[in-house]
This record gives C-alpha cells, sequence and structure tokens, in this order.
C-alpha cells in the first residue's frame, strides 16, 4: 500500500520564522534581511553528508574547499573574508577561537542539521564580532517525538550513519542526535600518491521545560570531533610535497537559559550562558608538530517589551552581554619558541526598535561593544520594509559590521618567519542593500542590489629588512557590490523548486600599482538550482551549483596568481520508502563528474555513487 511521504512546505511559505535577523524571532514575509532558510526536508532529500555543499545553493554564497572532502573550508559571504562569518550551531557562538575564530565548516556532519539560516550582509549591530559578510544559524530536530537512523556507503571509501530521536512527556522535551562519516578520499596533490581522506563525528543534544505556558528552562549542546588528511609542504625545498600530514579538531560547547514570557506577552525576558573549548593538533607522519586549544565563556540578558501607540505595534529590546576568551598554543617544531597563554574579554549593550504599521515595517538595532585589548567599535543597523501591494514589498536596509583581530594576528609567532602585531584594530565594514521582493500563491521573486566598504582590513605584510612577516591594517577600503536574482516556485504539491544567481564585484587596494585589484577565491559569476518532493512512496531532491571562473594565488614559489575554471557541480538523491519505517535511497554527486578546483594546486572529487537505507518513524 502507498507510505505517505510528508508533503514539501512551500518556499513561499510567509510563516516561516527568522530567528538572526533581528534580536528576537520574526515571520520572513516581514523582514527586510536578505534572508534564506534550508529547511528538514530539502536537508533530507539532498542527502549532503557535508553543510558545506548545502550552502553552495545559497545566493552570493562562495565555497572554497582546500582539497577532497572534508579538508579546509572556506564560506565568504557577499565578498567578505572567510573570518567574516558568524556561525551559531544550536543558538550558540561556534566560531573556532583556536583557529582564528573562523566558523570550521568542514566539521560539520549534515546529519546534525534539520534547518540552515544564511541572513546575508552586515549584522554587527545585532550579533557583534565576525558578522560582517553575514550569520549563519545551524539547529537539530525540533522539540518533537520520532526516531530515525540511517546508513550509507559508496565512492572514495565513503561510509555514513547516524541516529536520532525525541520525546516528549507533558511540558517537558528532549531530542538528540550522533552521526559519523569517513572517506578515505583522494590524493589532494598530484593524484599520484596516497589517498588523503577524512573521518568526523558528531553528537548534539537539547531539553526543555515548560512551567505553565511562559516560562521555559532548557539545555542545549554539540559536540565535533574530526581527522583530516592532507599533503603539505617539503621542509627543505618549501615546495607541495606527498607528505602524510594530518589535523585533529575537537569542538564542543553547551548552552543553559531561562525565559519568560510568550511570543504575544507584553513583557519577555531570557537569561542564558554558554562555554566553548576547542583544539587544533597538527601532525606528519603521526608526530605532532603544535597544537592550539581555545575557549568562550558567555554570558547574555535580554528584556523585550511590546506596545502600541495607534496603529502602530512596538518591539523594544534591550541585551547585555560579557565574554571571555582564551588561547593558548604549544609547538615541538620550534623547541617551543611558539607558545603562547592568551586570554580578553569583552562587554557589549545591543538596543533594538522594531516598528509595525498595517504595510510598513522599521527596524533600528544599535550595538556598542567594549574590547579589552583594542580600541572599542559601535555598529549601527537600519531597515525599512514596505508593502505596495498585489504581492509586492520593497526593503532596505543601512548595515554595518566588525571583526576583531585574532590571537595570531595579534599575538603569533615563528622564528624567522612571523611575528604578529599587538597594535592592530578592528576591521569594520559598512554598506547598503535595497531589494524588491514579490510573492503570490506557490511562486516568489527577489532582486537585490548591495554595496559594501570594508575599512582597515587586517593583512600580512612582508618587511623586507628584517624578512619577518607581520599583520597590518591595510589603508584604503576594500570594495564589494553585487546583485542578486532570486525564483522559487511550487509547481505541484509534489515538486518544488528554486534558482539564483548573484553577480559580484570585490576589489581590493593594490600598494604595488596604486590601484585596485579583485579580490580571490571570489567568483564574479554564481548561481544554482536545486528542486526536491516526494509523491507516494517516493521522494527526491536535485542540485546544480554554478561557480564561475575567480582568481588564486598559488601557495608555493612563484606565488602567482592563476585563474581557475567556472565549473557545475550536480548532486541527485531519491529514496523508496518499502515501509513506512524502512526507506532504501541511492545518491549521486558530481554527475557531470566536473574536474574543479576551489584553490589552486588541491584536486577534488570526480562522480561518486552512494546507497543506503533509512529506518524509522518521521516526526
Amino acid at each position: 500500500m502507498p507510505v505517505p511521504v510528508p508533503m514539501p512546505v512551500p518556499i513561499t511559505d510567509t510563516d516561516q520564522i527568522v530567528i538572526t535577523a533581528s534580536r528576537g524571532p520574526e515571520a520572513e514575509a516581514a523582514t527586510a534581511a536578505s534572508v534564506i532558510i534550508i529547511d528538514s526536508d530539502r536537508i533530507e532529500r539532498l542527502g549532503e553528508p557535508l553543510v558545506p555543499a548545502l550552502l553552495r545553493l545559497t545566493p552570493s554564497t562562495a565555497v572554497a574547499i582546500s582539497g577532497p572532502a572534508g579538508s579546509l573550508t572556506e564560506v565568504r559571504i557577499r565578498g567578505a573574508e572567510a573570518n567574516h562569518t558568524l556561525l551559531f550551531i544550536e543558538g550558540i557562538r561556534a566560531n573556532d577561537p583556536a583557529a582564528g575564530n573562523i566558523p570550521r565548516f568542514e566539521l560539520l556532519n549534515a546529519d546534525m542539521a534539520s534547518r540552515i539560516e544564511v541572513v546575508r550582509g552586515p549584522q554587527s549591530a545585532l550579533w557583534g564580532s565576525e558578522a560582517i559578510g553575514g550569520v549563519i544559524a545551524i539547529n537539530g530536530t525540533a522539540d518533537a517525538p520520532g526516531y530515525a537512523a540511517s546508513a550509507e556507503a559508496g565512492s572514495f571509501g565513503f561510509a555514513r550513519s547516524s541516529a536520532s530521536a525525541g520525546v516528549t512527556s507533558g511540558g517537558a522535551s528532549l531530542s538528540g542526535a550522533i552521526g559519523g562519516q569517513r572517506a578515505t578520499g583522494i590524493d589532494s596533490f598530484s593524484g599520484a600518491g596516497d589517498k588523503d581522506g577524512y573521518g568526523n563525528l558528531s553528537a548534539r543534544l537539547r531539553g526543555t521545560y515548560t512551567v505553565g505556558n511562559a516560562i521555559e528552562l532548557g539545555a542545549a549542546g554539540f559536540a565535533l570531533a574530526a581527522r583530516n588528511e592532507y599533503d603539505g609542504y617539503d621542509l627543505l625545498t618549501f615546495e607541495h610535497s606527498d607528505t602524510r600530514d594530518a589535523s585533529r579538531n575537537r569542538l564542543a560547547a553547551a548552552r543553559v537559559w531561562a525565559s519568560i514570557g510568550s511570543a504575544t506577552s507584553a513583557w519577555r525576558a531570557r537569561i542564558s550562558g554558554s562555554l566553548l573549548g576547542s583544539s587544533q593538533r597538527n601532525d606528519v607522519a603521526g608526530d605532532p608538530v603544535n597544537r592550539t586549544r581555545g575557549g568562550r565563556r558567555t554570558l547574555d540578558a535580554q528584556v523585550e517589551r511590546r506596545l502600541a501607540t495607534g496603529a502602530v505595534d512596538h518591539r523594544l529590546i534591550a541585551a547585555i552581554e560579557d565574554e571571555r576568551e582564551t588561547f593558548r598554543a604549544r609547538d615541538v617544531l620550534y623547541g617551543g619558541a611558539t607558545d603562547q597563554d592568551r586570554g580578553r574579554g569583552h562587554q557589549a549593550l545591543t538596543l533594538e526598535w522594531r516598528a509595525a504599521a498595517k504595510r510598513i515595517t522599521a527596524d533600528v538595532a544599535l550595538r556598542r561593544d567594549r574590547f579589552s585589548r583594542f580600541k572599542d567599535a559601535t555598529s549601527l543597523r537600519a531597515s525599512l520594509h514596505g508593502d505596495v501591494g498585489g504581492g509586492v514589498t520593497l526593503a532596505g536596509a543601512y548595515a554595518e559590521g566588525i571583526a576583531q583581530p585574532t590571537f595570531f594576528d595579534l599575538y603569533g609567532f615563528f622564528p624567522g618567519n612571523f611575528v604578529g602585531n599587538p597594535l592592530l584594530e578592528p576591521e569594520s565594514s559598512r554598506g547598503f542593500e535595497a531589494s524588491i521582493r514579490f510573492r503570490r500563491s506557490q511562486f516568489s521573486a527577489a532582486l537585490t542590489a548591495y554595496r559594501q566598504r570594508l575599512h582597515d582590513e587586517i593583512v600580512d605584510l612582508f618587511d623586507p629588512a628584517t624578512f619577518l612577516q607581520s599583520t597590518v591594517n591595510r589603508r584604503g577600503s576594500s570594495r564589494r557590490s553585487g546583485i542578486e536574482a532570486e525564483l522559487a516556485w511550487s509547481p505541484a504539491p509534489a515538486l518544488r523548486i528554486s534558482a539564483n544567481y548573484a553577480y559580484l564585484d570585490a576589489t581590493q587596494p593594490d600598494a604595488a600599482t596604486s590601484s585596485d585589484s579583485r579580490e580571490l577565491r571570489r567568483p564574479k559569476h554564481s548561481g544554482s538550482i536545486a528542486a526536491d518532493g516526494g509523491w507516494q512512496q517516493w521522494s527526491y531532491g536535485a542540485s546544480l551549483a554554478l561557480v564561475g571562473s575567480h582568481l588564486d594565488r598559488r601557495e608555493v614559489s612563484p606565488f602567482n596568481i592563476v585563474r581557475l575554471k567556472l565549473y557545475a557541480l550536480a548532486n541527485a538523491r531519491v529514496a523508496y520508502a518499502l515501509t513506512s519505517n524502512l526507506e532504501l535511497f541511492m545518491r549521486a554527486s558530481n554527475l557531470l563528474d566536473a574536474r574543479y578546483r576551489d584553490a589552486a594546486d588541491y584536486r577534488t572529487e570526480g562522480r561518486g555513487l552512494y546507497l543506503g537505507v533509512r529506518l524509522g518513524e518521521r516526526p
């Protein structure tokens, strides 16, 4: 008999809640921010093993993987730097303090995610440092009962398995998941050497307890562990070599919170605290070379007041935050000369006012960050959203962003090679965006134009007198501007389609030529098409990511700039439910067998085929 398959939530659904475009949740249709939400149905139907493959499908998001899957992965939103994206996992700020506060996207197992939200553009007025390019929030399964388990294996020695479950009882709920994957991979450099694979293990847990209708107590946490093999350098010639380098990474965090008030209460308040710890160890032929550890402790509180004056509804939010970060580095290769023990703290005050009338919504946010190690910063965001009728809305925003220097930028040291600069100032960005949007029935479209300027960019500088590299705040501004076009259509209950195209013009000052030069690893043209659906026993998903040609610099002599070719990356998955609790599926990656490279000299996998099975109830 036919097995019912949940029908997709239409992309044009205006009831989806955006959690990071404001300090308080808001309906997607009412936000002026540029937001993409990847829901649980699409995540499951596309079946991607790692989160970066899903991020490729979002507008103006450049993903650069330095080698096969599981290798170092950089994500740049709207031409921003790789460390200018702020990542939240289960509501916890997850940028890695042990690795320059960059998000560790290569560690993110997609089996742990049931919802991905990407907000493009500077958001520091709401969330502080690193939110220059945008904010990405990843959450696990919602508080709903059910269980599931899956296993998959295929090309390149790939295998993965995962299990999840959720229970509810009265006002209590508990959900969790665990998953792991590995691959023997390919040789990332010449193609003739040993294979460079990866493995990861991830877990998450979330529990809540509701007292009445207004008080909620909650706790959430996650843990990530991964090992990545890669080809490094010959220590005598400093050329790429088929070495047995490996990196081991650990990242774990937990958060507790208490809140009072409902979504319709005149007053709401929340207090929370989180702890994060991370470590990274680099080995050569099994011997440790160096290791770093980082930690972050965050305490925050927020109060919200709703009121009305005539036909205008107001929401006032005030939030305070206290954060402490630590960093520790140890090495073997230099006899401990690069060892560091550092710490820093900062406090922040955020104020947000939101006013909504019948057709117009305005929002203003202001944040003051007080740093212990460098100059304080103030960030502003102001936006306006208007419904002009006929399904057409107009939106515009001005926003500022900041990114504090990393511990390595400030204090890093390698004998005869690099010395940090403790006098660095935070990077800052400001920009505008404007969009026109259309929503009607099962169709939506949006056209957005933006312009941003990055000031005081932190760059490496070589001193010919000492033959040392250091870091400085660059004079002048890096410029980013672009256009984004988005379409979404659900022609039938069993199918939904989305497509986007992005144009980017990203340049930076060039001291050698006294002019601007094009930024690296940022394609001028990019886009994607994705489709998914379910019909009777079948479910299916497919995607095509288009990445235009872009520039990159070789990491070895002569360190020249090369142009990497454009490519199209096609993936697909189809599943058949034998019973309501048993599903078989097949997945294919890189269907067009594209020979592509995101980073100069680093090879990537060709076409792959995979088979799997899924057990369990659907929540």
